[in-house]
């Protein structure tokens, strides 16, 4: 089964501190709140410095999708979330203070609890035709960047725009991805 996700049918939220918004894209189980997910993926836009909400027991990944980048202050180390270095794993009850590095940046962010499931976040380029060969059960194909991404398996085709999202749940293995250029994340879930 999948289920294309169109960006522009969703809604952002501000944060309660005012240094950004969230767009959440999809939850599971569906209608699951911050409390009670076992997994989430949001899109995120920092516009100010400050701290990240803190996730006890969540895993979490960032995915640089526009903006110069972010300095991630742990305490102990700092990472600075750019084009250069694009994706960062952490956990989500680490204390960590965001410095925004030029303008307001765009980050796609997975979450995990931990004990119900895990992931892994691959940046994608696709040039022309290539394979996609599943690796879960569950598979989301955010498009970062591009205009447009073909997708294509024995029984369907569907057809993305920037910021879209496909979940796929069970269902065919292998998918033809096709574009002119295209930066796709491609998000596995694994159930423990």
């Amino acid at each position: 089964m999948t289920q294309l996700i169109q960006y522009a049918s969703l809604r952002s939220a501000p944060w309660k501190n005012g240094g950004g918004s969230t767009t959440e894209i999809a939850v599971s189980p569906a209608g699951a709140t911050l409390d009670n997910f076992d997994w989430r993926v949001s899109l995120a836009t920092i516009a100010q410095d400050g701290p990240f909400s803190s996730f006890p027991g969540i895993d979490r990944s960032l995915a640089l999708v526009q903006g110069d980048g972010v300095l991630l202050d742990f305490g102990d180390e700092r990472f600075v979330l750019s084009p250069a270095e694009p994706l960062i794993e952490f956990a989500g009850e680490d204390a960590v203070h965001a410095t925004v590095t030029g303008l307001q940046t765009t980050d796609f962010n997975v979450m995990t609890r931990r004990g119900q499931c895990r992931h892994r976040l691959e940046l994608l380029t696709v040039r022309g035709k290539q394979t996609l060969k599943r690796r879960s059960a569950t598979t989301l194909l955010f498009l970062a960047d591009g205009e447009s991404l073909s997708l294509g398996s024995a029984r369907e085709r569907i057809a993305m725009v920037r910021y879209d999202t496909l979940v796929m749940a069970d269902g065919e293995e292998d998918w033809t991805l096709e574009a002119q250029q295209a930066t796709v994340l491609v998000v596995d879930i694994i159930r423990n």
